[in-house]
């Protein structure tokens, strides 16, 4: 699925989770990755992040973070 990256290292991956999909909010803090919100929708995960501060993220950037977990 896709990854957004946005300011102050969050991150926003659209996953599926128990059959729903989902969009996961993450930031990165003192190196690792923690867990803000699983979001329902776009809506709520404008919540936590101004969505014209997103970017795709592409292939490198993905394999860079892929060590830190949520």
């Amino acid at each position: 699925m896709g990854i957004w990256l946005g300011p102050n290292g969050i991150e926003v991956e659209a996953l599926v989770v128990n059959d729903r999909p989902c969009l996961r909010v993450t930031r990165l803090v003192g190196g690792r990755r923690t867990l803000v919100a699983d979001c329902a929708d776009v809506q709520e995960v404008s919540r936590y992040v101004d969505l014209s501060q997103l970017v795709l993220a592409d292939t490198e950037e993905r394999e860079r973070f892929s060590h830190v977990t949520a």
